[in-house]
């Protein structure tokens, strides 16, 4: 059976229009951006029948894929989707501190020091083992097309366990608030057709 899985980032927050730090323990709202995001993610989405959808437990993933949910699909929020916690750098604006550490904290992982992390943040290893979990539901899901909103760690981190890379892969997926990337799986196999489709 052919499975298609649609992976899309919330849309716009305050915070991320602000450039504030938001991670899990940062339970924000879409902004009137965001808002329109959404809405316009749905129009343009709305006659592909999905036949479920999947959310982080927090509340921008839930409003970016609303409309869908009014549409009677079934859905679950489960807080292995959440985004990554970036600890005592949340709710922060980035200032040069907190940029180079940020910026020497991705320097580990690229040297595939997983278990690195910011102070009383969570390492990409730790994110791995909550995504992984996800992803065995997914696999035992049912359903044909599959909507997955998430967040922009979240989703990078998602990304290499789904076609089998090592996590210092991250990196090179860039997304953007509800980018949507979009992965085809056939017979079983989670790695067969993989493109990005950004929604500005």
């Amino acid at each position: 059976m052919e499975k298609e899985v649609f992976i899309i980032r919330h849309g716009e927050t305050e915070l991320n229009r602000l450039r504030i730090v938001q991670g899990s323990g940062i339970d924000s709202e879409l902004n009137e951006k965001g808002r329109g995001q959404a809405q316009l993610f749905h129009k343009q989405y709305s006659s592909y029948n999905f036949d479920f959808v999947y959310t982080s437990a927090l509340r921008r993933t839930l409003q970016t894929v609303s409309g869908f949910i009014l549409d009677g699909i079934p859905y679950k929020s489960l807080s292995e989707l959440n985004e990554i916690s970036w600890g005592t750098h949340e709710g922060k604006e980035p200032e040069p501190t907190l940029i180079n550490a940020y910026n020497n904290i991705v320097d580990c992982w690229l040297d595939e020091d997983y278990d690195a992390a910011l102070p009383l943040a969570e390492s990409p290893n730790q994110m791995k083992r909550r995504l992984e979990k996800f992803v065995e539901e997914l696999k035992s899901s049912q359903g044909e097309r599959i909507l997955v909103c998430t967040h922009g760690r979240a989703l990078r981190c998602l990304m290499t366990i789904l076609l089998d890379e090592p996590l210092k892969e991250m990196e090179k997926y860039q997304h953007s608030n509800t980018g949507l990337f979009k992965l085809i799986f056939k017979n079983g196999y989670l790695r067969v057709n993989f493109k990005i489709v950004l929604i500005i």
